[in-house]
């Protein structure tokens, strides 16, 4: 039998959690969507700022995996020196902002949240940045050194590798803000299903279809032909599908309507 006093407490409760939740209006959004957009914009500037000041020391992190093969970069335009240096103070810059700019993008978001909800802002944010840091770093120290060994040590042995500034920046960034952005599954599950777009139902049920897109960013990604090396670049990438599965259980609005109609 149901105590009364404690069905009072738990409705209580779910109001005080939708007293939380004020409605906006379209205006509204938009201009709270543009306060966030300059104050992003401020932290990625000052990140920029101070990421420029150690340029050198970050263009000596993107030029190492070149110097252990002995191969310096080379440059056909008086531009692309300063272009490099710009381009790698960007993305440091960004790395650097980003727990500023997320709290942001948080702070957007919080008011479509519960209370409760509202709690898990810094394990949001660690999880959003260690996320990217790990794929970022998965990249660094093993795809892209493996692939430069597999494309300029192995199929061009034969020949004399001339590597522009242009060219190879292009290439470490597609390989490591790559890596780092797909490791950003969970967070792009948990927006998705905490919208509604998708739910752990539809992923579970679709599970082949990711792992078959999975198998083919690894065969893309992979400097190795051979199928073990490409299980190795899969496994990560599956294991944080499966945990995207248990967020969008957790964050489904569904799952939420049904708390609160158990609390009432």
């Amino acid at each position: 039998m149901v105590d009364p006093a404690d069905a009072i407490g738990k409705a209580r409760q779910a109001v005080s959690e939708r007293v939380d939740l004020p409605g906006m209006s379209l205006m509204e959004h938009l201009e709270e969507l543009r306060k966030r957009i300059v104050h992003s914009a401020i932290y990625l500037a000052l990140g920029f700022g101070v990421a420029y000041y150690f340029h050198a020391k970050l263009y000596a992190m993107v030029q190492a995996p070149l110097d252990n093969l002995g191969i310096k970069l080379n440059f056909t335009h008086p531009m692309d020196p300063l272009n490099l240096y710009l381009q790698v103070a960007l993305i440091g810059g960004a790395i650097l902002a980003s727990p500023f700019i997320l709290y942001q993008v948080w702070l957007f978001i919080a008011p479509g949240l519960y209370q409760k909800e509202k709690r898990f802002v810094i394990p949001f944010m660690a999880a959003t940045v260690g996320l990217f840091l790990a794929g970022a770093s998965f990249g660094y120290f093993y795809v892209f050194p493996g692939a430069l060994k597999i494309l300029i040590l192995g199929f061009g042995s034969k020949f004399n590798p001339i590597v522009t500034i242009e060219e190879y920046t292009g290439f470490f960034l597609s390989v490591i803000l790559g890596l780092g952005i797909s490791f950003e599954m969970p967070i792009l599950i948990f927006f998705l299903a905490m919208f509604g777009i998708v739910s752990p139902r539809f992923l579970w049920k679709n599970i082949r279809y990711a792992v078959l897109a999975v198998f083919l960013i690894a065969a893309f990604i992979c400097p190795s032909p051979d199928p073990w090396t490409m299980c190795i670049y899969a496994i990560p990438m599956l294991t944080l599908y499966l945990i995207g599965i248990g967020v969008a259980w957790w964050v489904h609005p569904s799952r939420r309507k049904a708390k609160e109609a158990k609390a009432l």
